[in-house]
């Protein structure tokens, strides 16, 4: 337990520096990997830990999002209520969603959650009207102030965003700690035992998809607020696959793995379209290698090598 808080608090901390040093290019990247870290780190919850495979988390990103961003577009509400708003929206639709979606499980369930994401995509679509459809609209910089600090600032959005990321990892973290979390690895190592040993499975699995329903509507609803773009891509196919992608990357079922992956995946785009137009090809190629030889992610294999208390 205590090198865990040292390791996860020194990552903390860590990030809260580099606010000071970074150059401009970084100090912008980093914001925007900590809120989408946030996002996979609601998806790890589901997957990493619960064992549930979801392809439609771009809904619930999608629903903080636009619950945020048609509040205070259509609704002339302030960002704090907007904030609120979106996130209780995001785990409103996460209810709905589990309560129909964990009648299936396996295949089905992926299938199912797919089907939702993308109905709440062509939703967008059709209320072109209020949403703009694929146009998407901004969120004026007048707009995005929040307690008095103006968003837009790149020092406010890194602290905002470095605020996030506290949140969202110390939940997790405090989730897998608690006999909630250990209930839930339970139900992802063997289901039926889990059933036979009085565990009301159906319910835990519930309270996992509002969960991560949750966290991953917060962080929707603050890379709006914080970029100051709403826009129907974000609640495309490729957003209900990254946080996967990213959660594998860095390990899933592991608290850190989802910043180590984002980041990373994140840089390797980045550094390789610098390089090249044919930048997804050397992607593929680093990923493919991962994937043969480091097949738990990157904290995945530490933990499996030298840190087996890594949580």
């Amino acid at each position: 337990m205590r090198k865990s808080l040292l390791l996860h608090g020194g990552v903390l901390v860590a990030l809260f520096t580099l606010q000071f040093v970074l150059p401009a290019y970084h100090h912008g990247n980093l914001a925007r990997i900590m809120v989408l870290a946030s996002y996979a780190a609601g998806y790890n919850l589901l997957f990493g830990y619960t064992g549930l495979l979801s392809l439609g988390h771009a809904l619930f990103f999608a629903a903080g999002l636009y619950g945020m961003g048609l509040a205070m577009s259509q609704f002339g509400a302030g960002t704090g209520l907007a904030l609120g708003g979106g996130v209780f929206l995001g785990a409103l639709i996460g209810g709905l969603v589990a309560v129909l979606a964990l009648r299936t499980e396996g295949v089905a369930f992926m299938i199912v959650t797919l089907m939702f994401a993308q109905a709440g995509y062509l939703t967008i679509l059709y209320f072109g009207a209020y949403t703009r459809g694929d146009e998407g609209f901004v969120i004026a910089q007048a707009d995005r102030v929040f307690l008095g600090q103006d968003l837009s600032d790149p020092r406010n959005r890194y602290f905002f965003a470095f605020t996030i990321c506290c949140v969202s990892f110390v939940m997790c973290l405090s989730v897998v700690k608690s006999q909630f979390g250990k209930v839930l690895v339970a139900i992802r190592e063997n289901e039926e035992r889990a059933r036979m040993l009085g565990y009301d499975v159906a319910k835990y699995k519930l309270v996992a998809v509002v969960l991560s329903a949750t966290l991953s509507a917060l962080s929707g609803a603050a890379y709006g607020l914080l970029f100051g773009y709403v826009g129907a891509s974000f609640a495309s196919v490729q957003y209900s696959i990254f946080p996967l992608l990213w959660v594998l990357l860095g390990g899933a079922g592991t608290v850190l793995g989802p910043l180590v992956g984002t980041a990373f995946m994140f840089y390797l785009i980045d550094l390789s379209s610098g390089l090249t137009t044919a930048y997804m090809l050397i992607a593929g190629v680093v990923l493919v290698c991962l994937t043969l030889f480091a097949p738990q992610g990157l904290l995945g294999e530490l933990r499996r090598r030298f840190w087996r208390w890594l949580p």
